[in-house]
C-alpha cells in the first residue's frame, strides 16, 4: 500500500529533498491542517465495511492470522522520493479469499492502528496522527467492492480478470485518497501526484503474485499465510538498509548545503558586494530554473554555482577587486582567472560540490564564443552556467558599484535584449525578463 506523505509538489525537488521535506513536517502539517478530513473518511471505510451484506463466513482463525501477517507487514516502510511503500500486498490479496469483502476495511484499519501502538507507547507518534492510518483503509474498499459484486470466494486461475479489475480498484481508491488528503496541506496537481506515487504502486504490483500464491496455499488452511512471515523479514532488512542509505545521504546532502553557504560567508567576509550579490543571484537563478523547467538535479547544481560563482574572487588580490576604476589589462587578465581558480577550490570538495565547479568555470562563458575562460559557445555552455550568467548580469547591472550607479530595470532589461543571441542565450533571456516582469 502507499502511506501518505505531502512532500511532492509542483516544483521538481530530487529524492533527497522530497524525503527531508516529508520527514521534517509533512504528516504532522497534514494532520493539525485537516483533522476532520481523517475522520470523514473513517466514516466513508466504516459505512463501505458494513453496508455490504455478508455472503462468506467469517473464520476466526483466518481473522487473526490476517491481522498478525497484516500488522507486522505494516511495520516496514520502504521511502521514496515524495511516499514510502508498506509490503502489505501479499498479506493484503490473500485476505481478498480468507475474508468475507465487507471485512477487509475493518481488518485493514485495525492492523494499520495496531501496527503503531509501538511507536505511540514510546511516544514517538502524537495520538492525533492514528486519524491518518485510519484513513488510509480507504483503498481496501476498493477490492472489497469487486469481489463483492463478482461473487469470488476461493482462488481461479480463470478469474485472474477478476483480480486484476481488484487491484485496479485498489488503485484508484489509494490515488484518490492521497490526492484529496494532499491538497489539503500543498499545491500539487492530479500529473504530479500520479507521478509521485508510481515507485510505490510498483511494489504493490510486483507483490501481488506472491499474495496470489499465498491464497492458493492459505485457502481452507489458514495457518499457511505465516509462510510469508520470513519474507516480511527479508523486506525489513532491506528497509533497514535503505533507511541507512538515505540517512547518509541526507547527511552528505546536508553537509553539502552546509559547505556551499559556508563558503558564501567566506565570499561575503571578503567583499561585501561579492557575496550579497552572490545571494542575489541565487534567487533569480531558482526561478529561471524552474521556468525553464529544468530537473532537480540540474536545478540544485544551478542553485549552488550561482551561491559560488564567485568563489575565486577570495584569491584575487584585494587591490583589484576593490579598485574602484576600470581595471588595466594585466589586472583583468588576473580577474578572469577566478573562475579557474573556483573550479579547483570546488573539485577539491568533490561530490556534488566538484560537479557544481565544471559549472562555476563556465559561468563567465559568452554564447557567441567570446567569453573566457574557455571560449565554449551556445549549448556546448552547461545550460545552469548561462542561467547564472544572465541571472550575474541583470544583478550587476540593476546594482551600485564603485565606478558607476545602478541601472533601472527597463535600461537593464534593454540591455539584455541586446545582448541576446550574442552574450547571452536567448531563451534564458526571455526567462528571466519573464521572472523579473511577472
Amino acid at each position: 500500500m502507499t502511506a501518505v506523505s505531502p512532500a511532492a509538489s509542483s516544483t521538481p525537488l530530487d529524492d533527497d529533498e522530497l524525503i527531508e521535506l516529508s520527514r521534517s513536517s509533512a504528516s504532522d502539517h497534514l494532520i493539525r491542517r485537516e483533522p476532520a478530513i481523517a475522520a470523514v473518511l473513517f466514516a466513508v471505510v466504516a459505512l463501505g465495511a458494513f453496508l455490504l451484506p455478508a455472503h462468506r463466513p467469517l473464520s476466526i482463525t483466518a481473522l487473526l492470522v490476517c491481522v498478525v501477517c497484516y500488522t507486522l507487514a505494516s511495520r516496514v516502510q520502504f521511502e521514496f522520493g515524495g511516499v514510502f511503500a508498506i509490503p502489505t500486498q501479499p498479506t493484503f490479496v490473500a485476505m481478498w479469499f480468507l475474508l468475507p469483502p465487507r471485512m477487509l476495511p475493518v481488518v485493514v484499519c485495525g492492523s494499520l492502528l495496531l501496527a503503531q501502538l509501538p511507536d505511540l507507547v514510546r511516544g514517538r507518534m502524537p495520538v492525533d496522527r492514528l486519524a491518518l492510518f485510519v484513513g488510509s483503509s480507504w483503498f481496501s474498499i476498493g477490492p472489497a467492492l469487486v469481489l463483492y459484486f463478482a461473487g469470488s470466494h476461493e482462488p481461479r486461475w480463470e478469474s485472474m480478470p477478476i483480480y486484476g479489475a481488484a487491484l485496479g480498484a485498489q488503485f484508484v481508491f489509494d490515488i484518490v485518497l492521497t490526492f484529496i488528503l494532499l491538497r489539503t496541506a500543498i499545491e500539487i496537481s492530479p500529473v504530479a501526484h500520479v507521478r509521485s506515487v508510481l515507485p510505490a504502486f510498483a511494489v504493490d504490483l510486483l507483490l501481488a503474485p506472491l499474495g496470489l500464491l499465498a491464497a492458493f496455499a492459505s485457502y481452507g488452511h489458514p495457518w499457511a499465510l505465516l509462510l510469508v512471515l520470513p519474507v516480511l523479514l527479508l523486506f525489513s532488512t532491506f528497509a533497514r538498509e535503505r533507511q541507512r542509505r538515505i540517512d547518509n545521504a541526507l547527511e552528505l546532502s546536508t553537509a553539502y548545503r552546509g559547505t556551499a553557504m559556508l563558503l558564501g560567508d567566506v565570499i561575503e567576509a571578503d567583499d561585501e558586494y561579492t557575496g550579497s550579490h552572490s545571494r542575489d543571484v541565487v534567487d533569480l537563478v531558482v526561478s529561471v530554473s524552474d521556468r525553464l523547467g529544468l530537473d532537480a538535479r540540474e536545478r540544485r547544481q544551478a542553485e549552488f554555482a550561482a551561491l559560488l560563482h564567485d568563489v575565486g574572487k577570495v584569491k584575487i588580490p584585494a587591490e583589484i577587486i576593490h579598485k574602484p576604476g576600470a581595471l588595466d589589462e594585466d589586472e583583468w587578465r588576473l580577474m578572469k582567472t577566478h573562475t579557474i581558480v573556483g573550479e579547483q577550490m570546488l573539485r577539491q570538495i568533490g561530490g556534488l560540490l566538484g560537479e557544481v565547479g565544471i559549472i562555476v568555470r563556465s559561468c563567465h562563458e559568452r554564447w557567441d564564443g567570446s567569453g573566457y575562460p574557455d571560449a565554449l559557445a551556445g549549448e556546448t555552455i552547461p545550460l545552469a552556467a548561462r542561467i547564472v550568467c544572465a541571472c550575474d548580469a541583470w544583478s550587476a547591472m540593476t546594482s551600485d558599484r564603485s565606478y558607476r550607479a545602478a541601472r533601472s530595470e527597463a535600461e537593464a532589461a534593454v540591455e539584455l535584449r541586446a545582448c541576446s543571441g550574442t552574450h547571452f542565450d536567448p531563451r534564458v533571456v526571455d526567462a528571466l525578463l519573464a521572472v523579473v516582469n511577472g
